[in-house]
């Protein structure tokens, strides 16, 4: 690596709000490499003044250089902001860099970015109360002795054991809350739930992530992904786990009681019952529900905001069906 001169070094400070988002966005759950390079990359571009570095620069720069020079101008700028700066013993970067490694593949390479000196403990007396759950986990790791049976107890989900992968919005709204109803909390079990926005989404999904990381992945289908599961076969690992839905889509599964709540809760006045049975017998309940918004003049059916309603509109064990015990189960059995 070439020897850099940090007296010569001029740069813009991090303001407190550039601190926050960085910090945030490198304890997320996403692949390493991808989330460090973009990190500190980005704080070069926007903030080192001297020696300036273009884009196509930073992106042949050594990982080490680049670690040294992002995390000097983030403790720099941590040494600006508090006046009650000190300098860290490092333990917060050191179990970071173990849950990073218990969760993805991470090469000697990128092993680089993750060995960085940034002061963990002085970036967590910026954060208030009201921060991401990430954010949250990073605080409790500077007063934990037992961080990770902590984090679980405490619902704050880091670091990951699993991943559960499914189609769309609708499941990453709602089976997190039958979870919980049924017992099993994603959060307090280290569950990190995905939509990929489609079946065919899915399988590229997966594909990048058995690549990627070393939990198991859970994933879960509409029953008319059996050939996307043919797709996935080749590529799943002996800890994943496959699951179709038996009977349509995700929505078609919800009781037909929680969906009346949901329609009564959305709408008001309602005078006339829908013939829900008929209907979704023949077209499915996600073409039923089109319909019903449609027919009374409503506004545009949109899963995610029907999704919404449902999560309000759900109360106890009785709104989770067979079906969504059966999934949870088999989640929490992997």
């Amino acid at each position: 690596m070439d020897t850099i001169d940090f007296n010569n070094i001029k740069f813009k400070p991090l303001d407190e709000s550039k601190i926050i988002i960085s910090v945030d966005r490198l304890t997320r759950f996403k692949e390493t490499e991808e989330k460090y390079l973009r990190v500190f990359r980005d704080i070069l571009i926007s903030n080192l003044i001297y020696p300036k570095y273009k884009k196509s620069d930073l992106e042949s720069m050594e990982y080490s250089k680049l670690t040294y020079l992002a995390e000097y101008i983030i403790n720099e700028s941590l040494k600006i902001l508090l006046e009650d700066y000190e300098e860290s013993d490092f333990y917060i970067n050191y179990l970071l860099q173990t849950f990073e490694n218990s969760v993805f593949n991470v090469s000697d390479k990128v092993s680089v970015l993750l060995d960085n000196k940034i002061n963990y403990n002085a970036v967590i007396k910026l954060l208030d109360d009201n921060v991401p759950i990430n954010l949250k986990w990073l605080k409790m790791l500077l007063t934990s002795n037992e961080p990770i049976t902590d984090s679980y107890k405490m619902g704050l989900k880091y670091p990951i054991k699993k991943i559960v992968l499914c189609e769309g919005i609708t499941e990453e709204i709602l089976l997190p809350e039958f979870a919980k109803l049924v017992g099993y909390d994603f959060n307090m079990n280290g569950v990190q739930l995905i939509s990929a926005g489609g079946k065919n989404q899915v399988v590229k999904m997966f594909y990048d992530l058995a690549e990627k990381v070393k939990v198991p992945i859970f994933v879960l289908m509409d029953s008319d992904a059996s050939k996307n599961k043919e797709e996935i076969i080749p590529k799943a690992r002996s800890k994943d786990r496959i699951y179709i839905l038996k009977n349509g889509e995700f929505e078609d599964n919800l009781p037909l009681h929680l969906v009346e709540k949901a329609l009564k809760y959305s709408i008001a006045n309602i005078s006339e019952e829908p013939e829900k049975e008929e209907e979704e017998k023949s077209e499915g309940m996600v073409n039923y529900l089109e319909h019903f918004y449609k027919n009374r003049g409503a506004h545009e059916f949109k899963k995610a905001d029907f999704a919404h309603v449902v999560q309000q509109n759900i109360s106890g064990i009785e709104d989770v069906s067979d079906v969504f015990k059966t999934v949870i189960n088999e989640i929490e059995k992997m």
